[in-house]
């Protein structure tokens, strides 16, 4: 399966302790449905994310900019808690960095409001529904949280998840035709 991105609007809090200034927001709402496109809906349930809590150095980037990294988990500059919520991330930024200074400031003044998260799905339900297709989302390689400009699914993200749903459908529709022909098999 393909790396896949989500996206949200978040609410941050910047703090500052004596010693270091912090960013902290949900990175990932959970059961929160989210309309990717045209009959296409995406859920992530709570326990997508616990495998990779407990397994992963997931880093906090930058719209998805694995150049500028703003923390990890391996080395606490990011920290990850799960909630009934969602995911709630804190990253301790570099004050020596001055590109992770800019983005800190941008996001103070409210220039930046928005979270994404870059992960593999490893398991997905889909449900059929009249409005489309509902994909819930219940097993996944987290690999990235970022701090991002535009809270959007670019249509490339809707495009990889439709053709999950297709895969799905074909799928289905495989097993129905198998199914079929054994009892026709038996007839």
């Amino acid at each position: 399966m393909e790396n896949r991105k989500a996206f949200h609007t978040a609410e941050f809090r910047v703090r500052e302790t004596d010693n270091h200034k912090f960013l902290d927001a949900y990175f990932i709402k959970f059961n929160d449905e989210t309309q990717l496109g045209d009959n296409l809906f995406e859920e992530i349930a709570p326990e997508s994310i616990d495998r990779s809590l407990n397994d992963g150095d997931i880093r906090c980037l930058f719209n998805h900019d694995d150049g500028f990294v703003l923390g990890r988990t391996g080395n606490n500059t990011l920290t990850l808690t799960k909630d009934d919520q969602g995911l709630y991330g804190s990253v301790r930024i570099n004050e020596e960095d001055s590109q992770a200074m800019a983005v800190y400031s941008r996001v103070r003044r409210g220039d930046i409001n928005a979270c994404s998260f870059g992960f593999v799905p490893t398991q997905q339900d889909y449900e059929e529904r009249e409005d489309g297709v509902k994909v819930t989302v219940r097993d996944m390689d987290l690999i990235e949280v970022s701090i991002v400009t535009f809270p959007a699914y670019p249509s490339t993200e809707a495009h990889a998840r439709k053709k999950d749903v297709e895969a799905y459908r074909k799928q289905k529709l495989n097993v129905e035709k198998n199914k079929l022909k054994e009892r026709l098999k038996n007839v």
